[in-house]
């Protein structure tokens, strides 16, 4: 992999308040990474505009809202999404599979309709602060933490999405079960230096690895946000992050 090509699969997540922080973040690093994500923090704080605004700065917007509703409402923000021109939007595949269908139903349809590339619909399988005592003790899930992913990630190729949203600690046995040609999207990256990151004790992320691992695992993407947003150089931390990825091939 090229450093051109790990650019690409670098996914920032933008958790900060501030639309003006976010802007400052995206000028800053749109030559080192070229998709943002924009999560329940920012987008709750200032709305739309942040999609746009990384739109305006040629960013590509991952809409990190994980839809998980009743299938109509969840269609009705699917349009929204592909209104507003994101690259990437996610649902919750624990949302079942009726939910699921709609979003990708919805999105082909406004897409069609207003002749605008259909977005990348991911799903969530299992959140990455989870593991399998909080599964078993806590949701009453019987199923060990890996067997609920693939099956989740399965249930959601079924119903025509493009891929899921996983931990690298299970991303063999996602492609295994679905294929070369599913994305995963990997959150829960911590680059080897992380040490040296601010309020790594706070780190809540409980199914982790480096960019390489997860870039060798097979991941497409890879979603990194405090190794880079609380280091005293983002951009030099967002480019040893793309050197960690090319390492990984």
């Amino acid at each position: 992999m090229t450093s051109e090509e790990a650019k690409k699969r670098l996914c920032l997540a933008l958790d900060v308040d501030r639309l003006s922080d976010a802007v400052r973040l995206v000028e800053t690093l749109r030559d080192r990474v070229t998709l943002f994500k924009i999560g329940f923090q920012l987008f709750t704080k200032e709305g739309p505009g942040a999609v746009q605004a990384v739109q305006s700065l040629g960013g590509r917007v991952f809409l990190d809202l994980k839809y998980h509703d009743i299938p109509n409402t969840v269609a009705a923000a699917a349009r929204e999404a592909v209104n507003m021109g994101v690259y990437m939007f996610n649902v919750h595949a624990s949302g079942g599979s009726d939910m699921m269908r709609a979003a990708v139903e919805a999105a082909a349809s406004q897409s069609q309709k207003s002749n605008t590339t259909m977005p990348v619909i991911l799903a969530v399988t299992v959140l990455t602060s989870l593991n399998d005592r909080i599964l078993t003790d806590e949701l009453n899930i019987n199923n060990q933490l890996a067997h609920q992913v693939t099956h989740l990630a399965a249930l959601a190729k079924g119903c025509g999405l493009d891929g899921v949203v996983a931990s690298p600690q299970e991303i063999t046995a996602i492609r295994e079960r679905c294929g070369h040609g599913f994305t995963i999207l990997t959150p829960g990256i911590r680059p080897p230096w992380i040490k040296n990151i601010k309020d790594k004790d706070e780190d809540d992320q409980k199914r982790t690895a480096t960019p390489s691992q997860a870039i060798r695992l097979g991941a497409d993407y890879i979603v990194v946000g405090r190794p880079i947003l609380k280091a005293d150089d983002p951009a030099e931390a967002a480019d040893n992050i793309v050197r960690d990825m090319t390492s990984g091939c």
